[in-house]
C-alpha cells in the first residue's frame, strides 16, 4: 500500500470540516483506487460509516475487511470498532465474544488495553456492572505509580475472584 494513499486517508480522517457524508464520499472514492476486496479499503469504508453513525452499513464492512485480511495494525482496530458496533446494534454477546478472544490473542493484541476498555463498556451494557468495573480497574492498575496491588484486589473482589 503507498504511502501517499495512506497519507490521503489520514488527511480525510483529520479533516474536522467534512460532514459525514463527505467523509464517506471520500474514503469511498479512495478506497475505489484499491481492489474491491482491499481489506484496509473495506476497513477504512466502514470505519467512515461508524463514525457517522451507520452502524448497519459498517458491520458488513468490518467483516469483509477482517475476511480479506488486514495487518497487525489494523486488524485489531477492526475487531474493536466490530465489536463497538455490534454493541450499538444491540448484540453485546457476540461483541463480548470478540473483544474476549482480542484480549486471549497470543502474542498479545497490540491493542490489548483498548480492547479491554471497550469489552468493559460492552459489559455495562449488556448489565455487567461489576464485571466492567472489575475489568476496567484490572487494566488500569499495571499504569499506575501508586496503589497497584489495591486496585488490583479490589478489582478482583468485584469480580468475585477475591480470597
Amino acid at each position: 500500500m503507498s504511502d501517499d494513499w495512506n497519507a490521503r486517508v489520514r488527511a480525510v480522517w483529520q479533516d474536522e470540516a467534512l460532514s459525514d457524508d463527505q467523509r464517506i464520499t471520500r474514503i469511498d472514492a479512495l478506497a475505489r483506487e484499491r481492489p474491491p476486496d482491499d481489506g484496509r479499503a473495506l476497513f477504512e469504508r466502514a470505519g467512515a460509516r461508524d463514525a457517522a453513525g451507520r452502524e448497519d452499513a459498517a458491520e458488513p464492512l468490518y467483516r469483509a475487511a477482517l475476511a480479506a485480511g488486514l495487518d497487525e495494525v489494523h486488524r485489531p482496530q477492526a475487531v474493536i470498532q466490530l465489536a463497538s458496533t455490534l454493541r450499538n446494534l444491540g448484540r453485546t454477546d457476540e461483541a463480548i465474544g470478540m473483544l474476549r478472544a482480542e484480549l486471549d490473542r497470543t502474542p498479545a493484541s497490540p491493542l490489548r488495553d483498548e480492547a479491554a476498555a471497550f469489552l468493559a463498556l460492552t459489559l455495562a451494557s449488556a448489565g455487567d456492572a461489576s464485571g466492567a468495573a472489575s475489568l476496567a480497574l484490572r487494566t488500569l492498575a499495571p499504569h499506575l505509580r501508586l496503589y497497584t496491588r489495591s486496585v488490583q484486589a479490589y478489582a478482583d473482589e468485584l469480580a468475585g475472584d477475591a480470597p
